[in-house]
């Protein structure tokens, strides 16, 4: 779908790129071979030479460079071009809060590999191993997760970023993660749908606290689910999107999703929903 973009191009706006799809020019070599009429000369000659920019970006293998030139809700445009450098990622934390909190733990996805970290144990492996991947895929990074990491380990992360959050709005999916995972029919139907932000810090809590080390398992199995839930959300994201364009895109295959490495412990959760109920009330 990149090579078939104008959007990140200066001066070409949605309705621009509609026409000169409209026109049958459906890629950038297209455009080059044969601009269309209603472009002028002068124009012609600076999209041109972005044409040819876009094209270098793309060999480089840099991303970055049309996730800086396209709203937010377009960046699901580079998906397939980087889908092999993309990581699925999520946090849990202690709290909302960047100055009071931590990070419990981190859970990563590659579309193969399931990779997992937690305070007090294996944090610290995260800063090398995001260096891996071009691409990140998170749902409400771009307010929460990206900023909370980068403040936690004081670094910048400079990877493309693709928020689900508002790529799906622009389907007309809003609402948290889970609600929407239950729009797409892939809610989950175990006590694992009970989990959320606030059942999360509890179920850190009681790991702490109880020396539960099924309670830090079960945080885990709710933390990796939603990486692994990330890929099918974004996969969908995109094969929704290009139903949208006349650039005749083809749609991906969903990955094949692997076992959780991880169970929820039921007498646990059972367990934390009574302190949940007590501290929400």
């Amino acid at each position: 779908m990149l090579y078939k973009s104008f959007f990140h191009i200066p001066t070409i706006g949605a309705a621009t790129e509609k026409k000169i799809w409209d026109c049958g020019i459906c890629s950038m070599d297209d455009f080059l071979n044969s601009p269309p009429d209603f472009i002028p000369s002068k124009k012609r000659e600076i999209i041109f030479e972005h044409i040819k920019l876009s094209m270098e970006k793309i060999q480089e293998n840099d991303p970055v460079y049309f996730t800086d030139n396209l709203p937010p809700k377009e960046h699901w445009r580079i998906f397939n071009q980087y889908r092999n450098s993309c990581v699925y990622l999520d946090i849990e934390t202690t709290g909302l809060e960047f100055y009071n909190s931590h990070i419990t733990s981190i859970a990563m996805y590659d579309g193969k590999n399931i990779k997992y970290y937690v305070y007090g144990k294996n944090l610290n492996d995260f800063l090398n191993d995001i260096k891996e991947y071009k691409v990140i895929v998170t749902y409400n990074g771009k307010t929460f997760d990206i900023p909370f990491i980068e403040k936690f380990f004081n670094i910048s992360l400079n990877h493309a970023h693709l928020d689900l959050r508002h790529i799906l709005k622009s389907l007309g999916f809003s609402g948290g993660l889970k609600s929407c995972e239950r729009q797409f029919g892939i809610g989950r139907k175990d006590l694992l749908g009970e989990v959320d932000g606030f059942f999360a810090v509890e179920l850190w809590n009681d790991y702490k606290r109880r020396k539960n080390v099924k309670a830090l398992e079960t945080l885990l199995s709710y933390n990796i689910e939603d990486v692994l839930n990330l890929e099918y959300l974004m996969v969908e994201a995109y094969n929704r999107k290009i139903l949208e364009t006349p650039a005749k895109a083809f749609p991906l295959c969903h990955g094949k999703k692997p076992l959780n490495p991880f169970k929820i412990d039921e007498n646990t959760m059972k367990y934390v929903q009574r302190v949940v109920s007590i501290n929400r009330y």
